[in-house]
């Protein structure tokens, strides 16, 4: 359905657009336009409904809709790539000439072309129409509700002995809810368990509830579906409290009178057991009063929106190794002894096992009954290992659970499950870029404007941000806190593979797997690394692939690029192109909108890649291109250009007035004067600059005042250090979410703009160096309202500042890492500073904290018992002149503060940080990897705590 929805504007285009179309032609388009708008309507009811409950004739006629559609589409876009192409002249003179004269003499045959294309679509879209009612193909069911019986409700009713590794959660809860005290008793509670589908969330609110229910006066445990007939939901709610009232005749409104008017004086205890919607929610709290009698209520949902509007938010977690190998034993052995296995040549498959279950309840039983099933046989144990996430044999406990996890696939809009079919390209266990994920569901078309406010990457990042709080794919943090990355369970992978198999969406090569025909495949992913096709593909030609993802150990398989005709998106990353791959036919793919070459060993790209001109995204960062030898300017619809730090990108840079993201521009001597002609690149959101030049600008200032979108800044220098002038004057965007002026360049002062936190309401990341900067002034940042990861340097020893800082209380509301560089003495935060502070770096010199303690009496207090969530503490000492003595005095002071921490936080300790390490690591901050290395050799003289 995903391709109708981006072809019925693109025919509105063809209407309205100057393309000179005939009469003909013209009424051709204006047919497909109601018949295709027809098609999507139906094609919406069939992709919303379960694959077990659609009639086999509708899932062939949506097949064949489907594959008539992107036919379509690739006809329409390569007569607009030819159209429009042949107005966008790049040559001067002569040569402009005789294009403009070839031009004139292709476009009756463009003309031709696409009417004739037109009347064969015309035809083929009667056939189909036609061949649906010559079959009389079924209607969808309105419900889609399976009859069969919810294999989720196998959950509430396990036996007690069954249960593993639930008792911690369940006493946890017991204490939330109960806390053993007569006076809260009299009072409501609410807790919502939240997390993916399969953690047991209905297992553990059924545990609760068989325990504590018989306390309270009245009591039901009810399951909300996701479609809810909330009449009849209300009813069973009303039955289960009191068997004896008769509410057959009462609707909806009051039935939920009469539940509040039975409530009110009792106390009661209910569970409301898989919600999915906020509005299901409302109208079930509507029915249950507050008062003083003391009620709970348990909710169980997978959508983090929903346990956030109920409150009270628990969210589940995975059993432990150790818990899933109970429960992957006693399942396959009846075996309730974790360190015994019953073979020991089966234990290192069984670990493998228990890692890619990852601690899912649900997987773990699912996976045991295959096993179960197989014998003692350790290749077997690997059939079914390497089969996790990569399509498994269709077991009846297999189909339950691709049925459990796939409730939440048709719960999400159209648009949302296209996105999570898209990640079927990735292989297992892989960690999935954010940023680079929603540029390829752009240059797919997957995502369309849906807010004038929001441009496509908004609009994708407010998708990415949803199928993840509906529990489908998993957040992975980067350092700074912020989600950086996702992965997918291979359970869900698992499902995600064959609804995508199905439809012919992804067609996977792997050494595990071939999904779908290869006739038949409009999107490759090659993760195949024994197979050999790529002598067959040499010579194929592959005229319906739209979309190429290249893995590393795959790279013997990517086909020869003059064999594809109408490929949109082509990802490369981390393949070495270096050992003979050729990139000559790259600017023959005229409908390219995503290109990813970061990481494949080259040097240079091919000129002809001007001709690229419908671009979108081009990464080639992490080469060997010192000198990018392209008209950049020929990319006129480029919103993405990722390139080497120290990449020189000369010709017409100033001319993307598209450009969306920049990293990384090189800013020498001969473009800095050009400076001023960066603020016309407004469009920006995402900038990183590099300096390699000592003619520092004022301008700079002025220019980045005129970006008002810029979200990310990054400012480093490549030649040491530099004091950055004039930046007071500029006037910060509204938005601003990442601000990094650090390795080698420095700030005199705080700026005066840094003083609005009501302007900088979005800032969450900030990595910033600060000559000198005073108490007062790092309680400016502590007001920044949503600051969650702070790099602070200061050069308080040259300038002789040794006051002990203090952060007060409320200060740093949502700070969850934190580094404080070069201070002289340890910042001490007081109690209510920083509450959700989970990392923590900080350095001091050992003599002058001596010589303060001396003064003031206030030693090595760290104040380290003041941040409740602490879980790991990075101390650097500075020698100074200290003794051996010294030093261990320091050490055993902040050994004690950590004994005395209720989390016991982990403790690392760096050796007496020199001169060497000062001087040197930031020169290579623009390097990952040299850093890396160089860091991994300062860490091996790193003393543990």
């Amino acid at each position: 359905m995903e391709v109708l929805t981006r072809l019925l504007p693109k025919l509105a285009e063809l209407l309205v657009g100057e393309y000179n179309l005939q009469n003909e032609v013209k009424g051709g388009i204006k047919f497909l336009q109601v018949e295709l708008e027809h098609m999507k309507a139906a094609l919406e009811k069939i992709s919303g409904t379960p694959a077990d409950q659609i009639d086999k004739q509708d899932k062939i006629w949506a097949r064949d809709v489907r594959e008539l559609s992107y036919d379509i589409e690739d006809k329409v876009d390569t007569f607009m790539v030819r159209c429009k192409g042949s107005k966008q002249g790049k040559h001067h003179g002569l040569k402009k000439v005789i294009d403009r004269s070839l031009d004139l003499l292709m476009q009756p045959k463009i003309r031709h072309k696409i009417a004739t294309d037109i009347r064969d679509i015309k035809s083929r879209v009667e056939e189909v129409g036609k061949r649906r009612d010559r079959y009389k193909i079924q209607s969808v069911p309105a419900n889609p509700v399976s009859a069969t019986i919810d294999p989720r409700l196998l959950g509430q009713y396990r036996m007690a002995t069954e249960l593993v590794g639930i008792d911690e959660a369940r006493e946890e809860l017991l204490r939330i809810l109960i806390e053993g005290d007569k006076v809260s008793m009299q009072q409501g509670k609410i807790i919502s368990i939240v997390g993916f589908g399969g953690l047991g969330k209905t297992t553990l609110a059924n545990a609760v509830y068989q325990k504590i229910s018989a306390k309270f006066e009245c009591r039901a445990f009810v399951s909300v579906s996701q479609t809810p007939d909330m009449r009849k939901l209300l009813k069973l709610l009303f039955y289960e409290l009191d068997k004896n009232i008769n509410v057959e005749t009462l609707d909806e409104g009051q039935l939920i009178n009469e539940l509040r008017q039975f409530l009110l004086e009792k106390r009661y205890f209910i569970v409301v057991d898989d919600i999915w919607d906020i509005w299901v929610w409302e109208t079930i709290r509507c029915a249950l009063p507050h008062n003083n009698k003391g009620y709970r209520i348990i909710v169980t949902t997978r959508n983090v929106k929903v346990a956030e509007h109920v409150g009270g938010a628990y969210n589940i977690k995975p059993l432990s190794p150790h818990n899933s190998r109970i429960l992957l034993n006693n399942r396959v052995y009846g075996n309730n002894d974790a360190e015994k296995s019953s073979d020991d040549e089966l234990a290192e498959v069984s670990d493998k096992i228990i890692k890619k279950c990852a601690g899912v309840p649900l997987a773990i039983i699912t996976i045991a009954s295959l096993l179960a099933r197989k014998g003692r046989n350790k290749m077997d144990w690997y059939e079914v290992c390497n089969s996790i996430g990569t399509g498994m044999e269709n077991s009846i406990d297999v189909q339950n659970m691709r049925k459990i996890l796939s409730y939440s696939y048709y719960d999400m809009p159209s648009q949302l499950r296209t996105c999570l079919l898209y990640l079927s390209v990735f292989p297992e266990d892989y960690k999935i870029g954010k940023d680079r994920l929603i540029r390829l569901w752009i240059a797919e078309g997957f995502i369309q404007y849906e807010d004038k406010r929001n441009n496509l990457f908004e609009t994708g990042e407010s998708y990415f941000n949803e199928i993840i709080n509906r529990s489908m794919i998993q957040p992975v943090y980067g350092f700074t806190g912020i989600i950086e990355y996702c992965q997918l369970h291979d359970m869900v992978l698992d499902l995600v593979r064959c609804l995508s198999s199905e439809e012919h969406f992804v067609t996977v090569l792997s050494d595990t797997e071939h999904t779908s025909p290869l006739t038949k495949a409009r999107r490759l992913s090659l993760q195949n690394s024994e197979a050999d096709h790529a002598s067959t593909w040499r010579t194929r030609s592959m005229p319906q692939v739209r979309s190429l993802v290249v893995f590393s150990y795959a790279i013997n398989q990517i086909p020869a690029l003059q064999w594809f005709k109408v490929l949109r998106v082509l990802d490369l990353k981390d393949c070495d192109l270096s050992k003979g791959y050729s990139l000559k036919y790259l600017g023959s793919l005229f409908h390219l909108r995503y290109l990813n070459l970061s990481s494949t060993w080259i040097d240079q790209l091919p000129k002809e890649v001007e001709n690229l001109q419908f671009l979108e995204t081009l990464d080639i960062e992490e080469n060997n291109i010192s000198l990018l030898q392209l008209n950049i300017a020929q990319f006129r619809h480029l919103l993405c250009l990722l390139v080497d730090f120290g990449t020189i990108v000369s010709n017409g840079i100033w001319s993307l007035k598209s450009l969306e993201e920049l990293s990384w521009l090189r800013m020498d001597d001969e473009s800095m004067d050009h400076i001023e002609e960066l603020g016309l690149l407004t469009e920006l959101k995402v900038l990183r600059m590099s300096l390699h030049t000592d003619k520092w600008n004022s301008k700079m200032a002025e220019s980045l005042s005129k970006l008002r979108k810029i979200q990310t800044l990054c400012i480093c220098y490549a030649r040491g250090q530099c004091d950055i002038g004039g930046l007071d004057a500029w006037v910060t965007p509204d938005h601003l979410r990442h601000l990094h002026m650090q390795d080698g360049c420095w700030l005199s002062m705080l700026p005066a703009w840094m003083n609005n936190p009501s302007h900088l309401a979005d800032l969450c990341e900030l990595h910033i160096a600060v000559r000198e900067l005073q108490e007062k002034d790092l309680n400016v940042l502590g007001r920044l309202p949503a600051l969650a990861y702070l790099n602070l340097l200061v050069d308080h020893v040259s300038l002789g500042i040794l006051g002990r800082f203090v952060v007060g209380a409320s200060l740093f509301p949502c700070l969850i890492c934190c580094e404080l560089k070069v201070f002289v003495v340890p910042v001490v935060f007081q109690n209510g500073a920083a509450p959700r502070l989970t990392e923590f770096y900080f350095d001091f010199h050992l003599r002058e904290v001596k010589e303060i303690a001396g003064s003031d009496g206030g030693g090595f207090d760290l104040g380290l018992q003041n941040l409740p969530l602490l879980e790991t503490v990075t101390v650097c000492f500075r020698s100074g002149g200290a003794s051996n003595e010294e030093e261990e005095e320091a050490k055993a002071a902040v050994r004690k503060a950590a004994e005395f921490h209720p989390n016991k936080p982990e403790l690392v300790s760096c050796r007496k940080f020199g001169a060497l390490t000062q001087s040197v690591l930031p020169c290579f901050s623009h390097s990952p990897i040299l850093l890396a290395s160089l860091s991994s050799l300062f860490v091996s003289f790193s003393d543990f705590l």
